[in-house]
């Protein structure tokens, strides 16, 4: 089984967890980690970011581990055709390194990123419930 590092909306557990079909994801406990060598970006008109590789840049994020077929399924469906999956090196709060597969904009849908780094505090302050409502239906993806 594979490794995720989610570094925006699948940062929150009930939405990873609606999204991935793993309700054992409520109960569980994402590990912070870091990605380097990537920067998180404002997707414009939208409350998610997308991720573009540049040097000098790192994301924080979470890592879930142990990802089921099932809901890699899903959640290659959820990104859909915006993102592809990259494994990738991410660094865990302990200290050590593994490999995590991340969702990464595909160089297609450059144009549609805005210059302003986002915030997930500030998602889940004002983003997530405008989020969750625009997006009813996970069993439908």
């Amino acid at each position: 089984m594979k490794h995720l590092f989610a570094y925006g909306t699948l940062m929150c557990r009930d939405i990873m967890a609606e999204v991935s079909g793993q309700d054992a994801v409520r109960e569980s406990t994402p590990i912070p980690a870091v990605l380097r060598g990537y920067r998180r970006l404002c997707v414009r008109g939208e409350h998610y970011p997308a991720l573009i590789r540049q040097a000098g840049h790192q994301v924080d994020g979470v890592v879930y581990r142990d990802i089921s077929r099932s809901a890699w399924q899903r959640l290659d469906r959820f990104e859909g055709e915006m993102y592809s999956r990259l494994d990738e090196q991410v660094e865990m709060a302990a200290g050590e390194t593994i490999i995590a597969s991340v969702y990464v904009l595909h160089a297609d849908y450059r144009d549609c990123l805005d210059d302003r780094e986002w915030d997930f505090d500030a998602f889940l302050r004002h983003g997530k419930k405008y989020f969750r409502n625009s997006y009813l239906g996970y069993d439908e993806i």
